[in-house]
């Protein structure tokens, strides 16, 4: 099978999964937020584990000027910054965030979303042009990211009275934004010499910042209790070493 459609079939299958996901999980668990954040701290591993383990070794391999992969990483952090900055989009996975009291919050969360799986896209594509191992570990922690954000979009959207039928729609829409990244990536790359090489660090970047930035604040706002702590480390080692092994059969 070729990049371009492992790429699509990567993307496909992970908002397809994360759709079934969310009516298995909103219809089984009472209380999401406790499941949730064992998603959030197995997300945090493998977004650290993909971007350390795989990308940034995979960029400076690549990639000739080690100044030009650090900054390209650096952009990264900036691109996903700046997007949080614009849209006063966070990644909550809780339906009770604090910007719930807000009535825009779902049409930000919509848009916020709609951009991220674009981003997802992208990267997810990139990292199929240059190896299919790469192209699967990174879809990987595309998908344990996407899962707990999904379930969290969509638990705000019923709390602010939308049908599940509405709510599962504009996740659908939402979701189609990432076939958009990778096509947009596929297209370039035909033009732009190298292109999916120079994203691996862009999204090595992007992964920290969302890993760091995002998720583990939202892992901090938890029971301080230690058994969730060590519960959490432990996840987090989980998806860690999850990507390390998927790096022995690159």
């Amino acid at each position: 099978m070729s990049p371009q459609l492992m790429a699509i079939f990567s993307v496909l299958s992970i908002s397809l999964f994360s759709i079934f996901l969310i009516f298995l999980i909103i219809s089984r668990f009472k209380n999401i937020s406790n499941l949730t954040f064992l998603l959030v701290s197995l997300a945090v591993g493998t977004l650290l584990g993909d971007a350390f383990i795989h990308l940034i070794p995979e960029s400076f391999e690549s990639i000739d000027s080690q100044t030009t992969t650090s900054l390209l990483i650096l952009l990264g952090i900036i691109i996903y910054f700046i997007l949080e900055k614009i849209l006063r989009f966070r990644h909550c996975h809780e339906p009770d965030c604090q910007q719930d009291s807000y009535q825009h919050v779902v049409p930000l969360s919509i848009i916020g979303d709609s951009l991220h799986n674009f981003f997802d896209g992208i990267v997810v594509a990139a990292s199929f042009q240059v190896s299919i191992s790469l192209g699967i570990a990174t879809s990987l922690a595309v998908l344990l990211h996407e899962i707990p954000q999904e379930i969290g979009d969509f638990a705000i959207m019923l709390h602010h009275k939308y049908s599940p039928k509405k709510a599962l729609f504009l996740n659908l829409v939402s979701g189609a934004f990432s076939l958009l990244g990778v096509l947009i990536t596929f297209f370039f790359s035909q033009f732009i010499q190298n292109f999916s090489l120079y994203l691996l660090p862009v999204t090595a970047g992007a992964f920290i910042y969302l890993a760091s930035s995002d998720l583990i604040p939202e892992l901090h706002r938890h029971s301080p209790k230690s058994s969730s702590s060590i519960i959490q480390l432990s996840l987090l080692i989980i998806g860690i070493i999850l990507m390390y092994f998927l790096s022995l059969f690159e």
